[in-house]
């Protein structure tokens, strides 16, 4: 039977929590790190070297070698600071994060494919001592199986649910934001969770806490997310239909919302996600890519290198620069 989060953190000393959706899923991974601390544990956090068109309009993630300002700890991982930024001058979140935190953060690149993660991060967390790695999804996509109506970006969290049951220290996924993303609809979305329950993949979840609450308003004012701060929106009350990527989604908003659910990711990769377990082998994002493009399941980067996003680039709010 899986261990609960707490159990996991009683065998652990220092925790890895990583926004595995890339764009601001950094954010999501703040109230989990606040908890694990809160239970003795060291913590870093961290993303995905691949910004939302708003931050990055160039296609896919960056490679390491197209960042400046960055200690790499392997191939594909490095760590980040205030000042980290892509050769073109883009700040990453994550540094926006490193900002406020007064703390670096990790920045992990899919351009070598499934594999390239894996040793990537077995290296960097064997250097840094960490013992436990937790992969936080923003909104819950990862939990689809890739055939659900509304999905539009199953390749990074694809790509990591397959590494994070690779890794050489034990992991736990994690789901904030219930809905908040807009892809898996949220009759399918319970479906989901409950037939991951079923099968004692369920190992508890979190609420959004006042202190937590304080931090991500610090947060979100320096960066640019939205599922997340929808998240916040629900632990104050918010609920309904709410419309987000400048209308070109709508979202429904619960109590649920501002919630961390916690999950067993060896359930969801071996039980529901049909992507994730064809990804394993890949050694590159463009054979990543491929996997999907032979499955039929919708890839953000097939959205990105199509330019798709400059067809409602224009009305989206985080794209006119509001926070």
């Amino acid at each position: 039977m899986a261990k609960s989060l707490e159990a996991l953190v009683d065998e652990s000393n220092y925790a890895f929590v990583m926004g595995i959706g890339g764009g601001g899923d950094v954010v999501g991974t703040l109230p989990t790190a606040r908890y694990l601390r809160w239970l003795g544990l060291s913590t870093v956090v961290g993303g995905l070297t691949w910004e939302r068109y708003v931050i990055d309009p160039e296609p896919g993630p960056r490679r390491m070698d197209e960042i400046v300002e960055i200690e790499l700890l392997s191939e594909t991982v490095g760590l980040a600071n205030a000042k980290t930024r892509t050769t073109k001058g883009i700040r990453f979140t994550e540094s926006a994060v490193a900002e406020v935190l007064n703390a670096r953060t990790l920045l992990v690149d899919l351009n070598k494919g499934v594999q390239g993660v894996i040793v990537g991060l077995n290296e960097a967390m064997k250097r840094l001592g960490i013992d436990l790695f937790v992969g936080i999804d923003v909104g819950g996509d990862v939990l689809a199986e890739g055939n659900e109506q509304g999905l539009h970006s199953m390749l990074a969290d694809s790509m990591m649910l397959a590494a994070m049951v690779n890794l050489d220290v034990p992991a736990v996924l994690g789901v904030l934001g219930y809905g908040s993303d807009g892809e898996l609809n949220f009759e399918r979305l319970n479906e989901n969770v409950a037939r991951a329950a079923s099968l004692g993949g369920f190992l508890g979840a979190r609420g959004l806490t006042p202190e937590d609450l304080r931090l991500l308003d610090e947060v979100i004012r320096s960066t640019r997310t939205e599922a997340t701060a929808l998240a916040v929106e629900a632990a104050r009350g918010k609920t309904g239909e709410v419309e987000i990527r400048g209308g070109y989604r709508k979202v429904l908003l619960t109590p649920a919302s501002a919630v961390t659910f916690y999950f067993d990711p060896r359930v969801i990769f071996e039980n529901i996600s049909k992507v994730a377990k064809e990804l394993v082998q890949t050694k590159s994002l463009d054979e990543a890519q491929a996997v999907l493009e032979r499955m039929g399941v919708p890839s953000e980067l097939t959205f990105e290198r199509n330019y798709v996003w400059k067809k409602y680039a224009a009305s989206d709010k985080l794209y006119g620069g509001k926070k």
